[in-house]
């Protein structure tokens, strides 16, 4: 099920940027999820690897190959974004908008492209919540960790 979770994503202006984004997780036994976490090269804040979805790729492809670059992390992806969000860079004339997929991590890697401008960090499910700076993603994180009800979204 997709979740919209912001009424702009409704409209398709000039101004639009459509990218892909993944929320990047694993499980532990015994443990909540955790959702790995990379900061902005831009501002240093929390969020989700994300970036433009490129000529002919699905946003799941985009969100896949985001997630290596970035996080430095391979899995599995969900075909079908669980949400989505608009957002502006610094009151910016561009709407970013994000299909967000899960990414199951099977592999986590020492080296990738962005390791030298990127921090990553694991976190459970609801400090991630916490963590991130945008508040749409906010309320995604906190809709998959069952703390809001939007479209009953779950990992699964």
């Amino acid at each position: 099920m997709r979740e919209t979770l912001s009424p702009e994503s409704e409209t398709a202006p000039a101004n639009r940027v459509e990218q892909a984004g993944a929320i990047c997780y694993r499980m532990c036994a015994g443990r909540p999820p955790e959702v790995l976490l990379v900061a902005s090269r831009r501002n240093g804040q929390w969020g989700i690897p994300k970036g433009h979805v490129e000529t002919g790729e699905s946003s799941g492809t985009a969100a896949a190959r985001e997630a290596l670059e970035e996080a430095g992390v391979r899995g599995i992806v969900s075909d079908v974004a669980i949400g989505s969000f608009v957002y502006t860079k610094d009151r910016g004339d561009l709407a970013y908008h994000i299909d967000v997929h899960l990414l199951e991590v099977e592999e986590m890697l020492a080296d990738f492209p962005e390791k030298d401008s990127r921090q990553r960090q694991w976190a459970p499910l609801e400090t991630a919540a916490r963590e991130v700076s945008n508040p749409r993603l906010r309320e995604l994180l906190l809709c998959l960790a069952g703390r809001t009800k939007p479209g009953q979204l779950a990992l699964a």
